[in-house]
């Protein structure tokens, strides 16, 4: 278990933190922007887990993302094999994947591309489903990460997409996009 006795280190007060074999890098590294990415998605989860706070099943799954994105922070924190350190497997990257096809089962077809929003749950959600695939294209301009990596970041992004249709009365309150109905 990791322990922390010190959150004030002064250790990156010049611009440079620690990966975590110990290597020195500069806060403006491409590992480093990916991390606080990946950060960033999680911190949005964290405020989507809020909001559904009433829906246990909704929160179990956004508790085991954040959980996952915590691991995938670990493995991106520690470049090469890094011997025995944690590595993200497939295993999440499949549980996302069922959850999808479970959610997405009770939902009717698009018709249309659905805008951000309907309901506040699923705005919030389409907000972590785009810090999401930021995430994934900062964690995919890193030189040798581990693949399953990208493939997790990917896959959440679809499952906070159709996480936020089932946020919209499982789609009823979707939000269609009407090409130049604004002409």
């Amino acid at each position: 278990m990791v322990r922390i006795n010190r959150v004030t280190t002064r250790g990156g007060d010049k611009g440079q933190t620690s990966l975590g074999d110990g290597t020195r890098v500069g806060k403006h590294d491409p590992r480093i922007i990916a991390i606080g990415e990946v950060d960033e998605a999680n911190a949005t989860i964290g405020v989507l887990r809020w909001i559904t706070r009433d829906l246990p099943h909704v929160t179990a799954m956004l508790a085991r993302i954040q959980n996952d994105l915590f691991d995938l922070g670990a493995d991106l924190c520690v470049p090469g094999q890094a011997g025995d350190r944690l590595r993200l497997t497939d295993v999440p990257v499949l549980r996302l994947e069922a959850e999808v096809t479970a959610m997405n089962a009770s939902l009717p077809p698009l018709t249309s591309f659905i805008l951000p929003g309907g309901s506040e749950g699923s705005a919030h959600a389409q907000i972590a489903r785009a810090v999401a695939r930021r995430a994934e294209r900062a964690v995919v301009a890193v030189a040798g990460v581990n693949p399953i990596l990208i493939r997790y970041l990917n896959r959440l992004s679809d499952h906070l997409f159709v996480l936020g249709r089932v946020l919209n009365d499982n789609g009823a309150n979707d939000v269609l996009w009407v090409p130049g109905a604004n002409r």
